[in-house]
């Protein structure tokens, strides 16, 4: 397990030293196709450029935009979405609107099929789950930032925010209603869904129920990040791509699996013993019963 928190910084691995790693440090630069240059995570004027981070003999991808490397998640998201041979590009962060012009959210990711006019055909919905953090991640990266070539071994064990993902608040609080609003309102048009996350994100769902591809509303496109030794950076590689429908996964992903209400009844008496004996403390003697004894 190590003891480093950061696995990208900027795009390359904390002890890659290349001159392409180095200029990105300096000049804060996304190599993954953000919509400018440099890296705009959480501030433009002083963003928190780290892709990845350490999940224990994992990794964990932190930042939306690190999946873009080579606009991968777009090509195999148009193998579900079109037929080989269409024509397609991509329109990024495209709202999306309820009946009552209400937003419902932007969609991350619009893949748009097109003629020889450019008269459009069909479309499909790409969204991107990176994974939420518990614990602080701006500190060891602006210690690491200080003197890169001292500290790339940083150890920040002993840390008490050690920054981790935070995989249930992702699922929860992104994940679920983004299929309950975007989703619904694109499956109500008969709209295919891709969602691009990782490995390790996809592992704490719950196991949804597949289908076959020619049937499924969803495909979630399973990504793993493999390092390649040669130029010492990590490369987004697909390794799964599952099938599903749209209402069985959703139920499977908002309803939870309750547990035997006996233990809840338990913590309940538990509970109501420590209010009761806190409401009706023990009587303390009085000095006339200590005269009495």
């Amino acid at each position: 397990m190590t003891k480093h928190p950061l696995a990208e910084v900027f795009g390359f691995p904390p002890d890659n030293f290349s001159q392409q790693a180095k200029r990105a440090r300096k000049y804060r630069l996304c190599p993954y196709n953000n919509r400018v240059p440099s890296c705009t995570k959480d501030k433009a004027s002083d963003p928190l450029g780290v892709c990845t981070i350490h999940d224990g003999d994992s990794l964990a991808i932190t930042c939306p935009i690190r999946f873009r490397q080579d606009w991968l998640i777009a090509e195999h998201a148009a193998a579900f979405f079109f037929d080989e041979g269409t024509h397609w590009t991509t329109l990024t962060e495209v709202r999306l609107d309820d009946r009552y012009g209400k937003s419902a959210g932007n969609i991350d990711v619009v893949l748009v099929a097109y003629d020889a006019n450019g008269q459009l055909l069909d479309f499909g919905a790409l969204e991107v789950q990176a994974v939420y953090i518990s614990g602080n991640i701006r500190q060891p990266f602006q210690r690491y930032l200080k003197a890169p070539e001292k500290i790339n071994n940083l150890d920040w064990s002993k840390h008490k925010l050690f920054p981790r993902p935070d995989y249930l608040s992702s699922s929860r609080k992104r994940l679920a209603p983004q299929l309950i609003y975007k989703g619904g309102i694109l499956k109500s048009w008969g709209k295919k869904i891709a969602i691009a996350l990782h490995s390790g994100f996809y592992k704490t769902l719950p196991k949804l129920p597949q289908t076959q591809r020619n049937k499924a509303d969803i495909a979630w496109l399973i990504y793993d990040l493999t390092l390649d030794s040669a130029g010492h950076q990590y490369q987004l590689t697909l390794t799964e791509t599952v099938y599903t429908s749209f209402k069985p996964a959703l139920d499977k992903i908002t309803m939870p699996e309750p547990g035997p209400v006996s233990a809840f009844i338990e913590h309940l008496q538990s509970r109501l013993d420590e209010k009761l004996e806190d409401d009706n403390p023990p009587e303390a003697p009085t000095l006339a019963d200590l005269l009495e004894q």
